[in-house]
């Protein structure tokens, strides 16, 4: 097995699924904040609680970071290197945890009660799958962290050596043997 190839093959697979649900969130969303915004609380599909209008909102901000994050993922994908990487896995940081405040919402959606439409529980199901995929895609984006096996990784060099080493960035990349380093 070539070096990097298990979380590669992952990755593709995750950044679909995650574009495919970050889309239906906010088809579910738009509709939901359209009629929320025309009065229709009553609607047979949409009901809710005084929640409901900032879990919709918050639902379109993460559905829109969501599918954005993607084409750094797949810029990532194709270039499979650590710079490619430090911007995919920062957008995908920002993307979970902007969802994981929209599923925080739905958490306080559901515990203030109320009736709530069959669109409505769909969308605070989708939420919290979306919030799972995109920490399972978060992770397999910095499993280079702890194995250069996984991934490029976030590496440090070794100014003395002239080669990578492992853990985490400084900043730092070695520069031409015999000059010096301005800081």
């Amino acid at each position: 097995m070539a070096v990097g190839r298990r979380s590669r093959d992952l990755i593709g697979p995750l950044l679909v699924f995650n574009f495919v649900v970050c889309l239906i969130v906010l088809g579910l969303a738009g509709w939901s904040l359209d009629k929320y915004i025309d009065g229709e609380q009553n609607h047979p599909h949409l009901g809710g609680n005084s929640s409901t209008s900032f879990m919709l909102i918050f639902a379109l901000i993460a559905g829109v970071v969501g599918a954005c994050s993607v084409l750094p993922g797949l810029v990532h994908l194709r270039a499979w290197r650590s710079d490619s990487l430090a911007v995919a896995g920062s957008l995908a940081v920002l993307s979970w945890a902007i969802t994981a405040l929209a599923f925080g919402l739905v958490c306080k959606e559901i515990i203030l009660g109320g009736r709530r439409g069959k669109r409505l529980q769909t969308l605070e199901g989708l939420i919290f799958i979306s919030l799972l995929s995109q920490l399972l895609y978060m992770g397999v984006l910095h499993a280079g962290v702890f194995d250069n096996s996984y991934g490029p990784g976030y590496r440090s060099y070794d100014v003395d050596k002239d080669h990578a080493g492992g853990g985490t960035a400084m900043g730092h990349e070695p520069q031409n043997p015999g000059t010096s380093d301005v800081i």
